[in-house]
């Protein structure tokens, strides 16, 4: 019997996502854990492995296409059986769960699995396969395009024919689509309704009764109302996560400065040769691993079972998007030159902002730095990023007075602040990683060994 390939949550709380490309065609023969698809999302690209082993009858959702979690994208089954049976009979709501229910009543389907509910705003209502056989596009028409981009694209109703892509392999960026909104392809009615996808519901949401209003903000009076932005789905899943952060992991904070002149020096010494640059964020991040190394015991995830010694040290960097944030991790920092550190953050930055990350870049680690000092923040404090144990958040450097052996001189300082889950650091211990840290960044050359 032919068997339902449905869209996988390839990242947890993603409720939609894109075949950004196949890895199949119809009649090849597939088998278990096979690549079936690459599979695009707000934050990485995905390489789907096959689930299920046959001959592929039929793909149903054609390359840059975005469908919900558990949509049907494509049939598997025996050679010379017909795909149509599935479509035609679907599974009983007892027998699938998280099936999805029919067009006519989009608001009735059940996610699968450990999925994220849809919110109404955000919902796209798949519509049905006109007729039996793969949806492809024609000849040509592959583009590839930034999760980003698509996105605001679709809402503004703006077409990327003919638009050449500046990012990576031709890849279609945010500003490839400025540049063309700027050039006036990419006006759009004001009042126009935000699209939400190829088929309408077949009856309208039900507005508020007058009754009970209920806004989320109020006009001012006497003025013009506030424009409603609605949120993105890389919003929506950061304040989810960061809320589940604050509120289920107990932070604590430590604050340091570090004295930074020598640091400087340094830096202005390896980039004197005309090589690859190296920043002052990668030096911190190498100083961050070298600090883990000195107290190993911080080098630690909680979990319900126990805690997780980590073996290498595997540190996220934050990165700033246009419209989120996202922290890809750089594996085993340790063992890494600064300078092929630096290559690997700015690589993992690039393709952070163009929508290239795969999903393992993205997920483990067990600390992480974000960097405010280059917008000239002095100090700030930051949240973690579960499940790992701590961020550090670093400030501008800044000229300040310091006392040296009673005297008092100009020197140049950096306040950094350590967010530590109390689960896995306690306070001596966060206070021995923090000054192994401010050790190394005041001893620079201890950064290089």
């Amino acid at each position: 019997m032919p068997t339902t390939i449905r869209m996988p949550e390839v990242l947890a709380g993603v409720t939609e996502a894109a075949i950004q490309s196949w890895s199949v065609a119809v009649g090849d023969t597939v088998a278990v854990g096979q690549p079936f698809a690459e599979i695009e999302t707000d934050k990485a690209v995905v390489e789907y492995a096959a689930e299920t082993s046959g001959t592929v009858l039929q793909l149903l959702v054609a390359e840059g296409d975005a469908v919900d979690v558990g949509t049907p994208i494509a049939v598997l089954g025996e050679p010379g059986e017909a795909p149509g049976a599935p479509d035609a009979a679907p599974a009983s709501p007892a027998e699938t769960p998280a099936a999805a229910a029919a067009p006519s009543d989009p608001e009735s389907a059940a996610p699968v699995a450990g999925a994220e509910p849809v919110f109404e705003e955000d919902a796209e209502v798949p519509a049905a396969p006109a007729a039996p056989g793969p949806v492809a596009p024609a000849p040509g028409e592959r583009r590839f395009v930034s999760p980003l981009v698509r996105r605001i694209a679709r809402e503004r109703g703006i077409s990327l024919d003919g638009v050449e892509g500046s990012g990576p392999h031709g890849r279609i960026v945010r500003r490839d689509l400025e540049a063309l909104i700027a050039a006036g392809r990419g006006e759009v009615t004001p009042t126009a309704p935000v699209p939400t996808g190829s088929a309408a519901p077949a009856e309208p949401v039900a507005a508020p009764a007058p009754s009970a209003p209920s806004t989320p903000f109020a006009a001012p009076t006497g003025g013009a109302e506030p424009e409603l932005i609605p949120h993105t789905r890389m919003r929506r899943t950061i304040a989810r996560r960061l809320t589940e952060s604050k509120t289920k992991v107990p932070h604590f904070y430590l604050t340091a400065d570090c004295r930074v002149d020598r640091l400087l020096e340094l830096r202005r010494e390896l980039n004197a040769p005309d090589t690859v640059k190296v920043s002052v964020n990668d030096l911190v991040v190498k100083a961050v691993a070298g600090a883990l190394q000195d107290v190993p015991e911080a080098n630690r995830t909680w979990s319900d079972e126990g805690m997780l010694q980590h073996r290498t040290v595997d540190i996220a960097v934050a990165v700033s998007l246009d419209d989120g944030l996202v922290t890809p991790v750089v594996r085993g920092v340790e063992s890494l030159s600064v300078s092929a550190l630096g290559r690997q953050i700015a690589d993992l930055a690039e393709r952070a902002r163009s929508g290239g990350l795969r999903q393992h870049e993205i997920e483990g680690g067990s600390f992480s730095v974000s960097n405010l000092g280059m917008f000239g923040t002095q100090e700030f404090s930051a949240i973690i990023n579960p499940p790992q144990a701590g961020i550090l958040a670093v400030g501008a450097a800044r000229q300040a007075p310091i006392v040296v052996d009673g005297a008092l001189e100009v020197g140049t300082v950096m306040t950094v602040t350590l967010s530590a889950d109390h689960r896995v650091l306690d306070g001596a211990l966060a206070a021995r990683w923090l000054a192994a840290f401010v050790a190394r960044i005041e001893n620079p050359l201890s950064i290089l060994a």
